[in-house]
This record gives structure tokens, C-alpha cells and sequence, in this order.
């Protein structure tokens, strides 16, 4: 059986951007039980060339998602609850970013857009020019 394009159902914007957000929750929140335990690119840089002692503690090292924990029901559902927060979070600021963006740009009129007034718009002329007599 072929389809063409003219047959081809399209998905909506709001179902994909859905979905999307479905398939990052559960990235964050399930997949992240089974991430390796092993430290990460600069812990392990650190720890092989014998600085790891020298490190320092950080201002936000006791803020509720320190260490990708949420401190909530051990390492795994810490972990994972820490991932979907972030996700809600990174959307969030996504989205605000967005609107305030959107909204900006709502008043102002480029020059590329119909119905400017800079003079800048191609003749609707059929190419031959116009002489004063």
C-alpha cells in the first residue's frame, strides 16, 4: 500500500510537543536508575591525577537537588525525581523565555512583513519605469 503526501495524516504541534515531554519524563525519571554509579568526566580527571582532595564545597551544595538527589527514598528514586524536576524546570524557563520573546516581538513590524511603511517594498510595476513629462 503507498501513500502519498496528500494522504498523510499530520500531527499537531500540541501532540508532538506532548510527546516530546512524555518520552523527556520518563528519560529522566526511569532511565536515570539504571546511569552508571561511576563518577563523571572531571570527578574522574580529578581523582586520576590527584587533585580530588583540593576540592571545595560549593554554595549550593545543600540545595534540594544537590548532587542529582532529591533526597527523597534512596539514590534511584532521588535520582529520578531530581531528573523530572529539571525537566519541569528547563521547560518552564523554555517556556517563559519564549512567551517574553513572543511578546516582545508582537508590537514591531519588520520590514520583510506586509503593510511596512518604509518605502522599502518592491514596485508592483511590470518593470517599466516611470517618467515624469
Amino acid at each position: 500500500m503507498s501513500t502519498t503526501a496528500a494522504t498523510r495524516r499530520r500531527v499537531s504541534t500540541r501532540v508532538l510537543a506532548l510527546g516530546i515531554f512524555v518520552v523527556a519524563l520518563v528519560l529522566a525519571g526511569v532511565v536515570s536508575f539504571y546511569a552508571a554509579s561511576n563518577p563523571d568526566g572531571l570527578t574522574k580527571v580529578s581523582e586520576d591525577q590527584g587533585f580530588d582532595s583540593s576540592a571545595t564545597t560549593h554554595a549550593s551544595e545543600d540545595s534540594p537537588l544537590a548532587g542529582y538527589d532529591a533526597g527523597v527514598g534512596g539514590d534511584r528514586l532521588g535520582g529520578g525525581i531530581a531528573g523530572v524536576v529539571g525537566v519541569l524546570v528547563v521547560l518552564a524557563l523554555g517556556t517563559g523565555v519564549t512567551l517574553l520573546v513572543r511578546r516582545r516581538g508582537a508590537g514591531h513590524q519588520t520590514s520583510d512583513q506586509p503593510g511596512d511603511q518604509t518605502g522599502d517594498q518592491p514596485s508592483q510595476h511590470s518593470g517599466q519605469h516611470d517618467v515624469d513629462a
